[in-house]
């Protein structure tokens, strides 16, 4: 029997239950999860809207990756996806097979269908639509609700299709990662006014080109729509580049303070790490991460300034790849000491001597809810060249072994160090941890 029968079988299958859209929807309570990818497909280009809105309140699948079948949607088709979900959202107890929990809008889910199906995705290649033909649909129809958006390498001419037919109003997570430049992240900045109630906030992979004077304009259009986010309370902002030098902008727009606030991958002037530590907006974070934020050149007071600001709520800090030296860490001490919930602590990728990481486990050794503490593979570890040295690495392990002994209170740690001594990939390796507990080292 040839393994394409199977497949033929499957679409005779779906046609089948679709010539009658009532016995289709009616068997979704017992029909084989393997059959719903192709009904849905089947359902999805032969437009069966009732079945199609069905499918999508008992979809058992936690991801819908809708993005891989839309790259030319009809409206009403993607209307009838868009209210199968507004239906579910409605619901106060979930249909029991139901688990749906992420739409994927992005040009990425061809793999799942052709998985499950068997089939390749045909699409056309035209992607034009009726002039005010969203606006027609708005008219007619409701928007549908949503709590999470996801923004991934998309057409801004798609993006802005979709979420011209969604409530922005009910949206409480966004992540945009895209390789856009500054000027179409500004393009995007008033729908992201619009999305008032969001909470949780990522952006990231915003290309840029040369720093020119106009950017000016871009930075003040995307950090004024912060105004209008009165719910916002985690803040994730990857490579910012254009944030350098006018941060105190978007924190003059924050409305509220913020939980967690991460600025990765960019660089911040002095005037950054002042107006940081400066602003009540970030007097209560609980997480914050500043890694790839080189602080080599920036004045050593700044870094400790700003954790003294948060050292009553701090849980979680990562300065992972910052630059930081044994100079650095001299003048942190002191106010990472006062961070008295520290759960977990990253230092991974910096520049660290022997005698600095003891007296890094010395200041820390009196914080009680520590947990989690990651730390680059010492100096001394390494060769003149910066070649890492297995023997070296093992007597530096010893010696921090006698160190977590002799403070006699039950830890773990770990060393990491990059590049990778067995591939040479400039990632961080992680190998077993070192343990303190019940007087008894690992």
């Amino acid at each position: 029997m040839s393994v394409q029968n199977p497949l033929r079988l499957m679409n005779l299958a779906g046609k089948s239950l679709l010539a009658n859209e009532a016995l289709a929807i009616s068997a979704l309570e017992y029909l084989p999860i393997e059959l719903f990818p192709q009904l849905f497909m089947e359902a999805f280009f032969g437009r069966h809207r009732k079945t199609l809105k069905a499918l999508v309140q008992a979809w058992p699948f936690v991801r819908l990756p809708l993005g891989g079948l839309m790259q030319t949607p009809h409206l009403g088709t993607l209307q009838t996806v868009l209210d199968g979900l507004n239906v579910l959202l409605a619901q106060k107890d979930q249909p029991r097979r139901c688990k749906l929990q992420v739409l994927d809008l992005r040009n990425s889910g061809q793999d799942f269908w052709r998985m499950w199906s068997g089939s390749k995705i045909h699409v056309s290649s035209s992607s034009s639509m009726a002039p005010g033909a969203v606006d027609s649909l708005r008219a007619e129809k409701p928007l549908a609700p949503f709590e999470k958006l996801s923004i991934l390498s998309f057409p801004m001419e798609n993006i802005m299709k979709v979420l011209s037919m969604v409530r922005l109003d009910c949206i409480e997570e966004v992540h945009v990662n895209c390789t856009w430049y500054l000027p179409t992240l500004a393009m995007f900045a008033p729908l992201l006014g619009q999305i008032s109630k969001v909470q949780r906030l990522l952006i990231s992979h915003i290309h840029l080109p040369a720093p020119k004077e106009q950017d000016k304009q871009h930075v003040v259009k995307i950090t004024s729509q912060f105004l209008r986010l009165h719910h916002l309370r985690d803040l994730h902002l990857e490579s910012p580049f254009y944030l350098e030098g006018c941060l105190d902008q978007m924190l003059r727009c924050l409305m509220t303070p913020l939980d967690t606030l991460t600025i990765t991958c960019c660089l911040l002037t002095d005037s950054d790490l002042t107006h940081l530590s400066q602003s009540p907006k970030v007097s209560q974070l609980k997480g914050l991460n500043l890694s790839g934020v080189m602080m080599t050149y920036s004045s050593p007071e700044l870094l400790p300034a700003l954790l003294e600001k948060v050292s009553a709520t701090l849980q979680k800090l990562y300065l992972e790849q910052c630059g930081i030296r044994d100079s650095h860490l001299e003048f942190l001490l002191p106010a990472l000491s006062l961070c008295i919930h520290l759960t977990s602590f990253s230092l991974r990728g910096n520049f660290l001597s022997m005698a600095m990481m003891e007296k890094m486990l010395r200041h820390t050794s009196g914080l009680p809810s520590l947990s989690g503490e990651l730390y680059t593979a010492p100096q001394e570890s390494f060769s003149s060249q910066g070649i890492l040295q297995p023997s070296r690495l093992a007597q530096c392990r010893i010696e921090l072994l006698e160190i977590l002994k002799d403070l006699g209170r039950p830890r773990t740690i770990w060393i990491c160090f990059t590049p990778c001594p067995h591939c040479g990939d400039n990632t961080f390796c992680q190998p077993e941890p070192i343990i303190y507990s019940n007087n008894t080292l690992t």
